[in-house]
């Protein structure tokens, strides 16, 4: 009998990259974060100071947070926390999330997402309107 022990392996390997590009694409602000960093801290700050909705995923209390940090090491070519995605792009940590926001560059792509958002709600909900009532 044959084992599936590799491919058992390369699932549990892309499981959390899967988990990661899920949670990106269906969120317009992610940020990946660990309860006890401080620049974690501040970058959720100046989301929340913005009034911006914002996914938070704790890699300090996961099961398998480290899976997850290697897989954002895979990503983004570094290990520190946070890793900050908005539209779908990472965009860096916290140092760079707050030079983009005071070039005055954050808010625009995280409306841009939320505009991309918008746009595919409307069409959906056309398309379920055509289709009930066709």
């Amino acid at each position: 009998m044959e084992s599936n022990t590799s491919s058992s392996l390369e699932n549990l390997a892309t499981a959390p990259v899967n988990q990661i590009q899920e949670t990106i694409s269906d969120n317009c602000v992610v940020i990946f974060s660990k309860t006890s960093c401080s620049y974690c801290t501040m970058a959720k700050k100046l989301f929340h100071d913005m009034n911006v909705n914002y996914k938070v995923v704790e890699l300090d209390l996961l099961e398998y947070g480290n899976q997850f940090q290697d897989a954002l090491y895979k990503m983004t070519g570094e290990r520190t926390v946070p890793r900050i995605f908005v539209n779908g792009t990472f965009i860096g940590g916290a140092t760079d999330t707050h030079r983009l926001h005071k070039e005055g560059k954050l808010l625009p792509l995280v409306h841009q997402c939320y505009l991309k958002k918008t746009s595919y709600q409307r069409e959906f909900l056309k398309c379920l309107l055509y289709k009930a009532f066709s």
